[in-house]
């Protein structure tokens, strides 16, 4: 479960900017979070700001510290990193990107975290928490080295094998370390994907309907109730043909493909219809594959199943760019109620996700503590903060029965674009 993630210096982000799943002590929607021992954590966080303003940036942050630490260990000596500092200052080209990420697991809080530039990892540490204890110091790196705390006996030794563009952690990990692989499987357990572009996940959603998989049903479920115009959804497995090739494609480039696929099976997913006489009876059903017969928004539906329930059966966290994009309000306000309810949510996943749908605010679906916004200060850079913290300009505070929707379009919270005549 994430407590909280914090960015500095990378893209938009030139100051350090943290986004918090930590509840605050307000009397709205109390099913919306869920208690871990003294922590109230949020169970969904939505993300408004007009274009360009460093949402999608905040994804890609989460998205890119997940990265780092998943392909460490595949790093040669030498090999530059993933680099993408902020560009409109002088300073912070030369200044090292910072990742942190506040999380539990195993009944144990972790604050992880490094800091690096494009040849080196400049600074990590990792420091843990149990019950109400203080928090110990599992390790510290600098550019001057890398201190092991008896704590973290897993570590010991382990200092001088590190690259200086490799992680610790991953190395740790890597050699068999217990509590590193905590750490690194937690990084395992959040996936961030795209909603505008859903091919990325359509495989994984096919595999789970075709294998059965954790979620399968609830993803049934999901489509019949939805009534997506469609009866329902079969998995076809069937071999490759020559036919399904581009006719473009250079003889040589297809006759490679041939050999090469000739054999395998392929797996889609086709939706069943009601087929009609003319008198509008019901004679028979009709398949289509659903890639090529159904809508944009229904396809998207159909993939983004698989990462959803996923996540709802196994407590992990889902990150989604453009959630809205291609769906109906309705479907998007549903999609949201499944995390936000602890009757659907059984397992306490959470869900982060950036969109442009206002109407999402004229619902009870947030409470003010899970409303946060990016916008560009004067020297463009990115601001977050949160609905709850956000003051107005008498220097109060937002009230909960306030009418967030139309207030936010008018521009009261900021976060919004400037139109110029």
């Amino acid at each position: 479960m994430i407590i909280q993630f914090t960015v500095g210096n990378f893209r938009s982000f030139h100051l350090k900017r943290t986004l918090s799943f930590e509840g605050e002590g307000i009397s709205e929607l109390k099913s919306n979070f869920f208690s871990v021992e003294k922590h109230r954590l949020l169970r969904s966080l939505v993300v408004y700001g007009a274009n360009s303003s460093g949402k999608s940036n905040l994804i890609q942050a989460l998205e890119r510290m997940r990265e780092l630490i998943l392909t460490s260990v595949k790093l040669n000596d030498g090999d530059n990193l993933d680099f993408s500092p902020f560009l409109l200052s002088v300073v912070s080209e030369n200044q090292s990107t910072f990742f942190e990420i506040v999380f539990m697991q195993n009944q144990k809080r972790f604050r992880y975290g490094f800091e690096y530039n494009l040849t080196k990892i400049t600074k990590e540490w990792l420091f843990q928490k149990s019950n109400s204890k203080s928090e110990k110091t599992l390790f510290l790196r600098t550019i001057d080295g890398i201190a092991v705390s008896d704590e973290f006996i897993e570590g010991i030794g382990k200092e001088v094998s590190t690259n200086e563009n490799r992680l610790f952690i991953s190395l740790v990990a890597q050699l068999g370390g217990a509590v590193s692989k905590i750490v690194i499987e937690w990084f395992k357990r959040y996936n961030v994907i795209s909603g505008l572009d859903h091919k990325d996940y359509n495989g994984f959603t096919t595999k789970m309907l075709h294998e059965n998989m954790a979620g399968c049903n609830e993803s049934l479920q999901l489509f019949q109730r939805l009534k997506l115009g469609f009866k329902e959804i079969r998995v076809r497995e069937s071999e490759f043909h020559p036919s399904e090739l581009p006719n473009d494609l250079p003889d040589q480039i297809k006759l490679k493909l041939i050999k090469e696929l000739s054999g395998q099976k392929r797996v889609s997913l086709n939706t069943i219809h009601d087929y009609f006489d003319k008198n509008g009876i019901k004679i028979s059903s009709k398949e289509f594959d659903k890639d090529k017969m159904e809508s944009q928004g229904t396809n998207k539906l159909i993939d983004l199943a698989g990462p959803i329930f996923d996540t709802l059966s196994s407590g992990k966290l889902l990150i989604i760019d453009e959630l809205d994009a291609k769906l109906h309000p309705l479907i998007t306000t549903y999609i949201i109620k499944l995390f936000n309810n602890p009757d659907t949510n059984l397992h306490n996943a959470q869900l982060l996700f950036a969109t442009h749908d206002t109407n999402l605010l004229s619902t009870d679906l947030f409470r003010r503590d899970q409303i946060w916004f990016t916008e560009k200060d004067e020297k463009e850079a990115t601001d977050l903060y949160s609905l709850y913290d956000f003051n107005l300009p008498d220097g109060s505070k937002v009230r909960n029965d306030s009418n967030l929707e139309k207030n936010y379009i008018r521009g009261r919270y900021g976060a919004i674009p400037f139109i110029v005549n």
